[in-house]
C-alpha cells in the first residue's frame, strides 16, 4: 500500500531511494502560483543523517519495512557495545553507542526499550520518554532560596547531569524527561 504526501505525519517511516527514512517534520504548502508541495525534514534510519526535502503534493512512497521490538538492556562490555535481550525470543543483540545516540546516558540495567529493526538488522534503540533515577551527587539546597525558580546541577545514577530545583537533595528519586534532559518532578 503506497503512502501519499497527504498521509504524512511525524514518525511515519517511508522508503526514499531504497533506504528507510522517518519523517521528523512536515508542512503542506499551497503557494498562490504553482502546484502544492510538502516541505519536510526526514532522517535516514540507517545512517542517522537529517535532510530537508521537498515533495510534490500527491507523490507516493512505499512504507519502510521496519519493526519495533521490546528489548531489555542487560549490560555494556565496557567498550562501545551494549547488549540487549529480546523479551519474546530471549535472543541477545548488540548495539553500538552511535546506534543508541544521546539516550545512552539514561540506560539503566533491566530497562525496557524499543529496538528498531530493518530487514532483521538492528538500527536504533529508543529510550523511554521518562525515567526515574536517584540523585547521587548535588550541592545541598539553601533554605529560603526557592522563590526565584533557580536550579542546580545534579548527577543521577546513570551518570547524566540534570538541572534540578534547589530543594532536591542527594538520595532523592526524580523523574527525568529523556527527550529534553529536564527535571519533571520528585518520584516515589
Amino acid at each position: 500500500m503506497a503512502i501519499s504526501t497527504a498521509d504524512f505525519k511525524n514518525g511515519l517511516r517511508i522508503m526514499i531511494d531504497n533506504d528507510p527514512w522517518t519523517i521528523t517534520y512536515f508542512q503542506h504548502v499551497k503557494p498562490g502560483k504553482g502546484g502544492a508541495f510538502v516541505r519536510s525534514k526526514v532522517r535516514n534510519l540507517r545512517t542517522g543523517q537529517n535532510v530537508e526535502r521537498t515533495f510534490r503534493a500527491g507523490e507516493k512512497f512505499e512504507p519502510a519495512d521496519t519493526t519495533d521490538i521490546v528489548m531489555q538492556y542487560l549490560y555494556s562490555d565496557g567498550q562501545d557495545s551494549y547488549v540487549f535481550m529480546d523479551n519474546s525470543t530471549y535472543d541477545q543483540l548488540t548495539f553500538t553507542a552511535k546506534q543508541i545516540g544521546d539516550g545512552i546516558k539514561y540506560l539503566q540495567e533491566n530497562m525496557e526499550v524499543k529496538a528498531l529493526m530493518y530487514q532483521d538488522k538492528p538500527l536504533t534503540v529508543e529510550i523511554p520518554s521518562f525515567i526515574v533515577s536517584k540523585v547521587v551527587q548535588t550541592d545541598p539546597g539553601e533554605k529560603g532560596n526557592t522563590a526565584t525558580g533557580a536550579t542546580k546541577p545534579a548527577t543521577i545514577e546513570t551518570g547524566a547531569i540534570i538541572y534540578v530545583p534547589l530543594f532536591i537533595n542527594e538520595g532523592e528519586k526524580i523523574r527525568v524527561d529523556t527527550r529534553t534532559d529536564e527535571y519533571v518532578e520528585r518520584a516515589k
